[in-house]
């Protein structure tokens, strides 16, 4: 009988030291996830032999490094100051971790340094394939209709592949998400300001939803005696489609000529302690709009680019 590609269980785990396998384990590092997958990339070499007939030639295993990539749900934890279960996953896309009070939230900002790393184990019934030092990159999708979601892509170095039997998994720290619409979730806000948990002031758009890519660029460094994994580089960008007035879509137009940026939030999830989730975004560029149609009413479909306002604070995820 062949294996099922579904018996599929992530685990995950900060590392201490970068590549040192702090060895995760089901019951404190399990991931739940969709749409998962591996791959090993390798850096081949062809011998390219000359010899008295035609033929190929072997090629010899070179540098190799793993691409890994699922998607969680965007949920919170459940518990106002607690930090969601995805929070060791987005560290590793170079996002840091704040635990503040006044009100209780967990608050998520990009770094430009001191970036974590993840041990990864995949387990693909009764396979064990191990990833050491991966860095990754987050894209946020948050379409209405949809789960919200989190796809992660992660590059890190191959920890090798072993027949183990699949971990029992302990799962109970992932929410159940709630849908994104209208009662969910609300408009998309330009011009609002933040602090300390709570949105301020600005005009709420109806919209068909937001995405966000935090655009890491992942180099990949194949060292003798230090090959690794690194970000050098992010490049945040997004996309939305609203629902506007002739006056706003006058004024949007005006605005995108003379490259003006904007503050944009978005809340999902509800006002519950441990349940809302607010993104917001200091300066927002919009770029590229274009005529869509939904269900024969004409929206503006808009390009994003998050730019700093101060440094690292393009995005700040809030969970309250």
């Amino acid at each position: 009988m062949g294996r099922l590609i579904r018996k599929t269980a992530i685990l995950a785990e900060l590392e201490a030291n970068y590549g040192v396998d702090p060895t995760p384990t089901g019951a404190a590092n399990a991931i739940l996830v969709s749409n998962a997958s591996f791959a090993i990339s390798y850096s081949n070499v062809n011998r390219d032999l000359i010899r008295a007939h035609l033929g190929g030639s072997e090629q010899l295993a070179g540098t190799r490094f793993v691409e890994c990539s699922f998607d969680v749900e965007l949920a919170n934890s459940g518990s106002a100051g607690t930090a969601p279960a995805w929070s060791p996953l987005l560290q590793a896309c170079g996002f840091a971790e704040s635990v503040l009070t006044t009100p209780n939230r967990v608050e998520f900002l990009p770094i430009s340094a001191s970036f974590q790393s993840l041990t990864i184990y995949y387990h693909i019934d009764g396979t064990l394939r191990k990833v050491h030092g991966a860095m990754g990159n987050a894209e946020f999708m948050l379409n209405e209709g949809e789960r919200p979601m989190i796809r992660f892509s992660f590059v890190g170095l191959d920890g090798g592949a072993s027949a183990t039997a699949d971990p029992s998994l302990t799962l109970t720290s992932w929410q159940v998400p709630s849908v994104v619409s209208d009662v969910n979730s609300g408009d998309i806000n330009l011009g609002a300001t933040y602090a300390a948990g709570v949105l301020a002031s600005g005009t709420d758009y109806p919209s068909r939803g937001l995405t966000i890519n935090a655009g890491n660029v992942l180099a990949r460094k194949a060292i003798l005696g230090g090959q690794s994994v690194s970000i050098t580089q992010r490049d945040m960008t997004g996309s939305c489609q609203l629902d506007l007035t002739p006056a706003q879509e006058a004024s949007f137009m005006t605005a995108i000529n003379a490259n003006t940026t904007t503050s944009l939030a978005f809340n999902h999830g509800g006002s519950g302690a441990g349940v809302g989730i607010i993104l917001h975004a200091p300066r927002v560029q919009r770029i590229d709009p274009t005529d869509t149609d939904y269900e024969g009413e004409l929206h503006t479909g808009l390009s994003l680019r998050f730019v700093p306002s101060s440094g690292n604070d393009e995005l700040r995820i809030v969970c309250l």
